[in-house]
């Protein structure tokens, strides 16, 4: 008899770099269904559309649908509260969906421990991040503790746990006292050589940032480095809650665009015709830059992170030390500078295959379902 899988992800919400791995996860099982605090069809991948996602009670409030951060001091309850009858449980989580309760076993694919308690002050930003930091230092000071024993006990209630990078497998270790495999996730599928819808607003030359605007991601300071370097625009990809302060900085650089979400054709456009990607965030996991090598595309990364697993330094990229306007400036420049090999980049990239990722999570959910 076959075994009974399931999926889970934290909220399916969002277009990123976590969303794309649960979609690869539901291509490596097809009959899985995808379990989920929130969905919101319109603020995430269409891809998601045929997959099978089912929701938790938390799903009939569409106010948190649309906003997920609101929803932080009812999801400990809600991921509690609902049980999956399944042989075994694969989640991807970055904080709640390896709180669920399964009959079988369960297998976290950790993107990172929730950064709103291990990393409070870096994911809320600085003074400077506005009502939202204020808001949402607030919520960690009164639900921090409490939230931070749920964590652990549902970090623990897993049998087995994959990470994506070496910098989250020593986060898993410091923040859970657990060992975990690293399986790099695949790059986001923007194939290379489908349709490109060409964005009117753009023209070259350009260098391409693809980020949340979250104060953590740094777009402010990609913003000021690449208006002080001239002679090269800037095209920001993504949306979140610094957008309007994004905005009102980009306005007054003149060669910034922040062109919110965008398809997968106009991304493929996008990448087709940069000049390079520029990663000045703190990641797990540099996501990225693999997207950007596809289409044989260097990066300037900061030499932190997950960067650290995918950017090699004169093969796909150069690394700037400190996330600052100047730092990041130099090494852009470096990257225009610099003759670059589309077959070196597209080779390294090739390494990091959705074929690889695939077979491996099967194999593990294989032995897992064995134990059963």
């Amino acid at each position: 008899m076959s075994s009974r899988i399931a999926l889970a992800h934290d909220y399916v919400t969002q277009r990123g770099g976590a969303e794309r791995v649960a979609l690869a996860m539901s291509r490596a099982f097809p009959d899985a269904p995808l379990h989920t605090s929130l969905y919101d069809p319109d603020g995430t991948f269409p891809e998601f559309a045929d997959v099978d996602v089912r929701t938790m009670p938390i799903d009939r409030w569409g106010v948190l649908r649309r906003h997920h951060r609101l929803a932080l001091p009812f999801l400990a309850r809600a991921v509690s509260g609902y049980r999956v009858d399944a042989d075994v449980l694969l989640a991807s989580s970055s904080g709640w969906a390896h709180g669920i309760p399964v009959t079988g076993r369960k297998i976290v694919y950790c993107h990172a421990p929730a950064r709103w308690l291990y990393q409070s002050d870096r994911y809320a930003g600085g003074e400077d991040a506005g009502a939202r930091g204020r808001a949402v230092r607030a919520a960690i000071g009164a639900l921090g503790p409490q939230l931070r024993a749920w964590d652990q006990a549902a970090a623990h209630s897993a049998d087995r746990y994959l990470v994506n990078s070496t910098v989250v497998q020593q986060a898993v270790r410091d923040a859970y006292g657990m060992e975990a495999e690293v399986l790099a996730p695949p790059p986001a599928p923007v194939a290379a050589d489908g349709v490109a819808e060409p964005i009117a607003a753009v023209s070259s030359p350009f260098v391409l940032c693809v980020a949340r605007l979250l104060p953590y991601k740094n777009v402010d300071l990609v913003i000021e480095a690449v208006a002080s370097i001239g002679g090269v625009g800037l095209v920001v990809v993504g949306d979140g809650p610094e957008r309007a302060r994004l905005a009102a900085l980009a306005q007054r650089t003149g060669n910034t665009h922040l062109v919110g979400r965008v398809s997968d054709a106009q991304l493929r456009w996008l990448y087709e015709n940069c000049a390079g990607l520029v990663a000045a965030s703190y990641e797990d996991f540099g996501l990225s830059p693999l997207e950007a090598g596809s289409f044989g595309k260097p990066t300037a990364a900061l030499r932190d992170g997950g960067y650290l697993d995918t950017v090699v330094e004169g093969t796909n990229g150069v690394f700037f030390e400190r996330a600052d306007a100047g730092s990041i400036a130099s090494a852009v420049e470096r990257m225009q500078r610099e003759r670059w090999s589309s077959e070196t980049i597209r080779a390294h990239t090739d390494g990091f295959s959705e074929a690889r990722f695939t077979a491996r999570l099967r194999t593990v959910v294989a032995e897992e379902a064995a134990r059963v």
